[in-house]
């Protein structure tokens, strides 16, 4: 009786839950859709989520026919996977730091910080441009992943995180004789994989899809991430087919649907147990 009158309880905010999450999720079903039906059936005036005619092998094969998925999907490993080590190597132990230790000017670094989460990505880009170019350096990973290694979200994210960490931990730790670097990365980052989880969901999403950046520094398709591996697909093989640029997008957008199913539960941890303390 009692979980009875408790699901007809919660029946309003899970119906309105329900619905907020089919908004959010109906572009990424119109385009698995759209994957799945040949191009006339797609700007018809009735919206029909289930094709009339299934065309999913012709779009499917075309795209990896005419793209070479493997390369652009090998490379945005490369570029997130280079991007999130680094950004990792330097906002845990700025994050630490900026929470358990004690120096002066920390409040004035912090507030740095803070102001460095107000600067667009497109203010740098043209300095940035510009000392690559100088240095010979576009069309290589390094002009991809070198301008996004310092996160300024990560290190407020980690500072947060670190803030919640048991003082006494760190102080038996270094009783213990353990140097402050040993300390961040053998006693706060055993404890902080829920906060580095959720910090690499966003990292990894955010530069996966990211457009804006590598369109500046690559030409061509050896180094051509998967948003910008879709662009060239749609202006130089898919033209009007939308249904084959459609299947392009799920195919590119897949890894990210199953990294993020599969650290669904972390993710939602790091969120919740991330405090906003001052």
């Amino acid at each position: 009786m009692d979980n009875r009158h408790s699901l007809l309880r919660d029946a309003p905010r899970l119906a309105l839950l329900t619905l907020f999450g089919l908004i959010i999720l109906a572009p990424y079903i119109w385009m698995v859709s759209a994957s799945l039906k040949p191009t006339d059936e797609i700007f018809r005036a009735n919206l029909a989520l289930i094709p009339e005619r299934f065309a999913a092998v012709e779009n499917y094969a075309r795209v990896f026919a005419q793209v070479p998925v493997g390369r652009y999907l090998l490379n945005g490993v490369i570029v997130c996977g280079g991007i999130l080590f680094f950004q990792l190597l330097f906002a845990i132990p700025a994050g630490y730091a900026l929470a358990k230790l004690r120096f002066p000017g920390r409040e004035w670094v912090f507030g740095a910080v803070m102001l460095g989460l107000l600067v667009p990505p497109h203010v740098p880009a043209l300095p940035l441009y510009a000392g690559f170019a100088a240095l010979g350096m576009l069309n290589t990973y390094a002009a991809l992943i070198i301008p996004s290694t310092i996160s300024v979200f990560g290190i407020f994210l980690f500072r947060q995180f670190f803030r919640s960490l048991p003082d006494d931990l760190i102080h038996a730790a270094r009783l213990d004789g353990m140097s402050e670097g040993a300390i961040v990365w053998r006693v706060a980052l055993p404890n902080a994989w829920p906060a580095a989880t959720a910090f690499a969901i966003f990292s990894v999403v955010a530069h996966w899809n990211d457009l804006f950046w590598p369109l500046i520094v690559v030409t061509g398709t050896d180094y051509a991430t998967p948003a910008l591996g879709v662009l060239h697909f749609r202006t130089e093989e898919a033209g009007d087919d939308f249904a084959a640029l459609m299947a392009a997008c799920a195919i590119m957008t897949a890894p990210l649907v199953l990294a993020f199913l599969v650290a669904q539960r972390r993710f939602v941890e790091g969120i919740a147990t991330t405090g906003l303390k001052g």
